[in-house]
């Protein structure tokens, strides 16, 4: 095994304990990711492995009920009411709850925290949709001049009874759920102020309007009232330790070491030696062949899946020195390759969807229509989906750019997440079908650090990328808008506009008609198959792998909108034997 330095050695109840160590003990979880963990600031978390982490850390106004997505209940807020035709909702807030840091929350901390979402709102986080509810817009103040300090003020303020109070230009159904999100959590102002974060004041908010948080001060030293507390991070790992002063029940997990082990074969052996609780596993495929019926090993499935996959093909690629020779002469792609719908079906056609049900998902896999998983409302069964046709993608590519395509060839290089399986599998079922249509067709493969392909992602520069979405909050739209709008978050990944789509997913926010916005989202994923900007990933059913001696994994508890290692719980309801 290769050993992975955790700090070098850290002290663990009072004893120093190395990565090296066999049988975790009974107090400490041990779990072992591929990727590395981009911020522990909510303010910028939007990515599963900062939020496994961070809500955790930190806790929200309210939370889901066991395991429902759509129920929820009071966490830091302990009653809420509506008014004002659904425009204002008051918050009740827990007494004597205490931050990490040891100050006490109050509801300045909280008017706080959604304050410095809006005033921030960078393009890395996820405050776009909390934006959306409470200004009216999801762009930032330098985006939007209609956004002025007085009205981030007024959207969100605590009363003269110490309730806090939000009050929304119109009625939005899904704003609850939204602020179950982890990017929403409480942060200690005090302490954030104090080493260095935005002061909370008119004064100074321009400076900090669209910032980029992933590497704040406040993710260096988070502050949250969450059951667990940061005592240590670096490149290869975390260790965090039960708060004393937490509010609720004391967890039994008292240590929690997360390490960052890049192969997948180093983190298998460290699982079955009982060195590692819990691990980014590799898939079904993995899962089924080298971990079911080994010692010590439970495995959980039949676990719903919630999130939607798919190549991207960047319609306007912003790195030239991702494009070889910048035309179409064998030796690179123009920046707009992906903008000749040919190119696009031609791809879709390339795909091998079944080869990939078999070999990732061992045959437990299904096509979907659409980029929303099919337990959600406005999912429709009936569009139509691509199949692994060569013949047919070997037709849209001569068509493509006028016949330049087939005739010239091209290279075109792509990047997927560096120890992510079943995204290194996926692109290397493409690259093999699309290259033998044509000897001058060439795709270079490369794996990527999780935080710099999203960066880069994020900023136009990737050609083509396999990523998810998984949900924020229990809605259709929430998928719909975002991959689909020009408005949508992940529109800079894929520069895909159509104005027929944008419209009909605005009217689809405007209403809460259900059956309007199942038609309307229907239509929407029918434009999207005629014009196919993304490849769809089939979806899988879920499956983890755990130690046989953690408790509190389960199908009965399993809440898919908490991303902790897809365990859909967190740390302190875990618990070992």
């Amino acid at each position: 095994m290769k050993k992975v330095a955790l700090l070098s050695s850290l002290l663990v109840a009072g004893a120093l304990v190395s990565t090296a160590q066999a049988a975790v003990a009974r107090d400490t979880l041990v779990v072992q990711w591929s990727s590395d963990v981009p911020t522990l600031d909510p303010a910028a978390t939007y990515d599963t492995a900062s939020g496994a982490v961070v809500e955790n850390l930190y806790e929200t106004l309210v939370t889901y009920k066991g395991a429902s997505i759509r129920e929820l209940e009071p966490l830091l807020a302990t009653k809420w009411t509506i008014s004002n035709g659904g425009r204002t909702y008051t918050f009740d807030l827990r007494k004597n709850v205490k931050f990490h840091s040891g100050n006490t929350m109050t509801c300045a901390d909280a008017e706080y925290s959604f304050e410095r979402n809006l005033v921030t709102n960078a393009a890395e986080s996820g405050n776009w949709f909390i934006a959306e509810s409470l200004l009216g817009t999801g762009s930032n103040a330098n985006d939007d001049k209609s956004i002025t300090w007085a009205k981030i003020d007024k959207a969100v303020e605590c009363n003269r009874a110490g309730q806090l109070v939000f009050t929304l230009p119109k009625v939005d159904p899904a704003f609850l759920s939204k602020l179950a999100y982890a990017g929403q959590s409480i942060v200690d102002r005090q302490h954030a102020i104090r080493i260095g974060e935005w002061k909370g004041t008119e004064a100074d908010w321009r400076n900090w309007i669209g910032k980029d948080l992933q590497g704040s001060n406040l993710s260096k030293q988070p502050s949250g009232t969450g059951a667990y507390r940061l005592v240590r991070r670096d490149a290869n790992a975390i260790l965090a330790q039960a708060f004393d002063g937490y509010w609720g029940k004391k967890p039994a997990i008292k240590n929690v070491i997360i390490q960052r082990v890049p192969e997948l074969a180093a983190r298998q052996q460290a699982f079955l030696r009982g060195d590692a609780d819990l691990i980014e596993a590799g898939g079904r495929a993995n899962i089924e062949e080298q971990l079911k019926g080994k010692p010590g090993v439970v495995i959980v499935d039949g676990l719903p899946n919630t999130v939607a996959s798919a190549f991207f093909m960047n319609q306007n690629i912003k790195d030239p020195s991702r494009l070889g020779s910048g035309k179409l002469d064998g030796r690179g792609i123009p920046a707009n390759f992906f903008s000749d719908v040919n190119v696009r079906r031609a791809f879709a056609y390339s795909f091998n969807y079944a080869q990939y049900i078999r070999d990732v998902q061992n045959g437990k896999g299904k096509q979907r229509t659409m980029l929303l998983p099919d337990s959600f409302p406005g999912y429709d069964a009936k569009i139509k989906t691509y199949t692994y046709d060569p013949k047919q993608a070997e037709a849209y590519f001569k068509r493509a750019w006028g016949g330049n395509v087939w005739r010239n060839g091209f290279t075109l290089n792509v990047a997927y997440r560096a120890g992510s399986v079943p995204a290194q599998t996926a692109m290397e079922i493409l690259k093999k079908n699309v290259e033998a249509l044509n000897p001058k067709f060439r795709i270079n493969i490369q794996p990527k650090e999780w935080s710099a392909m999203l960066n880069d992602s994020k900023a136009g520069k990737e050609p083509m990328i396999i990523i998810g979405w998984a949900p924020d909050y229990a809605d259709p739209d929430n998928f719909m808008y975002t991959f689909y709008s020009s408005n949508g978050y992940y529109y800079p990944r894929s520069n895909w506009k159509d104005a027929q789509v944008d419209k009909w997913l605005e009217q689809a926010r405007e209403t809460t008609n259900t059956a309007t916005r199942n038609r309307l989202y229907s239509l929407v994923g029918q434009r999207a198959y005629e014009q196919s900007p993304y490849i769809l990933i089939p979806a899988g059913v879920g499956i983890i792998a755990h130690r046989d001696n953690l408790l509190g994994v389960s199908a009965r508890t399993y809440n898919p909108m908490i991303s902790f290692s897809d365990t859909g719980t967190l740390w302190r309801d875990l618990s070992k034997k």
